[in-house]
């Protein structure tokens, strides 16, 4: 059982906990519960639900310079996650936020904070920036240099550094001009790091997520690799698949983006290379397009809350329940 969030209504640990609950009450005894993240809001949680470890929390620097007490997680063998957005997040300054002077310093200090803390490796999701800074003042909070530390900067798009802010920054409430001027400060960030490390971080594919952290991090020594790969390699999703029967993953709405490094099609695609005999999917709505997607990738069968009950709404409010439901529907299709 390895879902995404279903945004709004249940966390991955909470969907998968149902379609769980659900299999069992199909008679199926051996089920895992796994999950699943893409690097965004929920990986935290995600990989703290599939390996286990610590929370710790740090004061930090917010996106516009206040203090905010920000939480990573201390996974069993040493490795810290980190969502950027806990400490850099929009969510943390919402209509308030300040385009041109929103900073990711926080998220260098909660890196820092973490490799005080004793943790060998950091990986860092970059989903829900507040800001499109190039990711200078978390460099600079880590004083250029990640002290040999292997951390890895778990990305959902391919964005170049450059286009940072003609893709995001409207969506933090920048303004045409704001753009234009994000877009000049990103130029010459970028020739900062090239003159400085020897990294030209508009050649990296997805440099640009998080309004440039990813490619600030990349500029000191990190790695940026795809966010769901991250998330199911630390999570152990494919040594899971090997013995499986039957994989159920889900998430809240499909779309053509869920077939684009999220987690319902990376699940699919795993668990088709593994070969695993039946395949389903678990969403609270679903588009044509999704659905589409979804027809071309083989038998997989395609449970939609939306489509169990007579009002939308209640997708909503009954979601548990109805993920359940979707879960014994799957066991019975496919061991009948």
């Amino acid at each position: 059982m390895c879902p995404d969030k279903f945004r709004g209504t249940l966390s991955a640990a909470e969907a998968a906990a149902a379609m769980a609950r659900g299999l069992r009450s199909a008679g199926i005894d051996e089920v895992l519960e796994m999950p699943l993240a893409d690097g965004g809001e929920g990986t935290l949680e995600a990989l703290l639900a599939a390996r286990g470890g610590s929370t710790r929390t740090a004061r930090v620097t917010g996106p516009l310079g206040e203090s905010v007490e920000a939480a990573y997680a201390l996974l069993p063998d040493g490795t810290a996650v980190i969502e950027m957005a806990r400490a850099s997040g929009l969510a943390l300054v919402g209509r308030r936020n300040d385009p041109l002077r929103a900073s990711t310093r926080g998220t260098g200090e909660l890196i820092a904070a973490a490799l005080r803390g004793g943790a060998r490796r950091v990986v860092v999701g970059v989903g829900g920036s507040a800001s499109t800074d190039g990711g200078l003042a978390a460099v600079e909070a880590l004083g250029w240099s990640l002290a040999g530390a292997d951390v890895t900067v778990a990305c959902d798009v391919t964005t170049p550094f450059l286009d940072a802010a003609t893709i995001y920054g409207p969506q933090k409430g920048a303004s045409d001009a704001q753009v234009s001027l994000l877009t000049r400060r990103l130029e010459r960030l970028a020739g900062e790091y090239t003159n400085r490390t020897g990294v030209d971080v508009t050649e990296i594919e997805g440099g640009g997520a998080a309004g440039g952290l990813a490619g600030g991090l990349a500029a000191i020594g990190a790695r940026l690799e795809p966010g769901f790969d991250v998330v199911a390699v630390a999570a152990g999703l494919e040594a899971a698949m090997g013995d499986a029967d039957l994989v159920v993953t889900g998430e809240g709405r499909l779309d053509v983006t869920s077939f684009e490094g999220k987690v319902v099609g990376g699940v699919l695609e795993w668990a088709a290379e593994e070969n695993v005999d039946h395949r389903a999917v678990i969403v609270g709505q679903a588009t044509e397009q999704g659905r589409e997607e979804l027809s071309v990738l083989g038998a997989i069968d395609l449970y939609v809350l939306t489509d169990r009950v007579w009002q939308s709404g209640e997708a909503f409010s009954r979601a548990t329940t109805l993920v359940e439901e979707s879960a014994i529907d799957a066991a019975r299709k496919a061991f009948g």
